[in-house]
């Protein structure tokens, strides 16, 4: 029979190799799934995994938008990585992206229709306040009544989305929009628009923000003392507090970088890509980021792998819902199955399977 041995060391081989095991399975079992719903599974997987990149049908639209996909990924995963390692739970991101994102849009419909060159960056500023004061609720309740963070995070966002809701059929509503949900078209307000900075490549500031958030966590994880009290606490809580970490510090600083980090992806998605404020302006990239931070190992190198990886099931899903009529909640199982299927094969990454023969009595 089958049996779990722990192993002495975690092995460094199996941390890396298990998000490649997990991709395989998920498309093993994502392939199943597709059959089950009368759909070739292998046209399936080449839609989403293929064609995207390489057909000569789709590659001219879908390769810019790999870029405008992952840049929000990417940015919200790497302030979760933070935390995650750290051993705070921030499961609410997807709600400190819609509020920086109103708080982004609200600058820009405060000044509109005026030109300035201030403008954007009040707007950045903006974002990225409103993600960290909305983490700063959970922070706050966390480091003085100690409640849970995973339970406060999590339930925010459904606050949050009820004030999106307020927001676009309330004060934010295009005033000129006869009388339709929705604010003003922000992308079309050039000292408030996020446009595309390289034709045709969907390298937006978003997509650059994204990239000086690896560099500047990678620095901070792996050259300075926060990153060193960030992993001590993670791995070794009691160590921490002889080491002379204040856990109520990290709490505040962790759960602050990650509403940041979400603030600003939700600003640069609503000056950019979705254009306004509306009803249903959130795509859930909060909650697919803490997929792209597992996949990526919290490591901001492998984020950004896994943001582009996500990111191409998000343009391949599209694909396949148009092309073989598969329903939108099949590609969400789809990318559901991936955390899966990485948390049930990250054991080996602990423990080695050992064959036992059972003795005779």
């Amino acid at each position: 029979m089958l049996r779990l041995e722990k192993r002495v060391m975690p092995s460094k081989a199996w941390n890396w190799a298990t998000p490649v095991l997990a991709v395989f399975l998920t498309m093993i079992a994502g392939g199943l799934l597709f059959m089950a719903l009368g759909k070739d599974p292998l046209v399936a997987i080449k839609l989403i995994f293929w064609d995207p990149l390489f057909s000569p049908q789709f590659a001219a639209y879908s390769r810019p938008q790999l870029l405008v996909k992952a840049g929000p990924l990417i940015l919200i995963a790497v302030g979760l990585a933070v935390g995650f390692r750290a051993g705070i739970w921030n499961i609410g991101a997807e709600g400190q992206y819609i509020i920086g994102a109103l708080c982004g849009a609200a600058v820009a419909l405060w000044f509109w229709p005026a030109p300035g060159w201030y403008i954007f960056p009040l707007m950045v500023l903006a974002g990225a306040f409103g993600g960290w004061a909305w983490a700063m609720i959970p922070a706050i309740l966390k480091t003085r009544f100690n409640t849970n963070e995973i339970l406060v995070s999590l339930l925010l966002v459904y606050v949050a989305e009820k004030i999106l809701a307020a927001m676009a059929v309330g004060r934010m509503r295009n005033p000129d929009g006869a009388g339709f949900p929705g604010s003003r078209n922000i992308s079309q307000y050039p000292a408030g628009a996020n446009p595309e900075l390289i034709a045709n490549t969907g390298m937006h500031w978003g997509v650059v923000a994204a990239f000086i958030a690896v560099i500047f966590t990678y620095i901070m994880l792996h050259r300075h003392i926060l990153g060193f009290q960030v992993q001590l606490a993670g791995q070794a809580p009691r160590a921490a507090r002889f080491a002379g970490v204040a856990p109520a510090r990290l709490v505040v600083l962790c759960l602050g970088f990650s509403g940041a980090m979400a603030g600003l992806a939700g600003m640069f998605e609503v000056s950019g890509p979705a254009r306004l404020i509306s009803i249903d302006f959130n795509s859930y990239y909060g909650f697919t980021a803490i997929i792209v931070a597992f996949l990526g190992r919290l490591h901001p190198v492998g984020i950004v792998l896994a943001g582009l990886l996500m990111a191409l099931t998000y343009i391949g899903g599209e694909l396949a819902q148009f092309m073989l009529g598969l329903p939108s909640a099949a590609i969400q199982v789809f990318q559901g199955m991936l955390l899966f299927f990485l948390l049930a094969v990250d054991v080996l990454s602990n423990y080695r399977i050992r064959l036992s023969v059972r003795e005779a009595v």
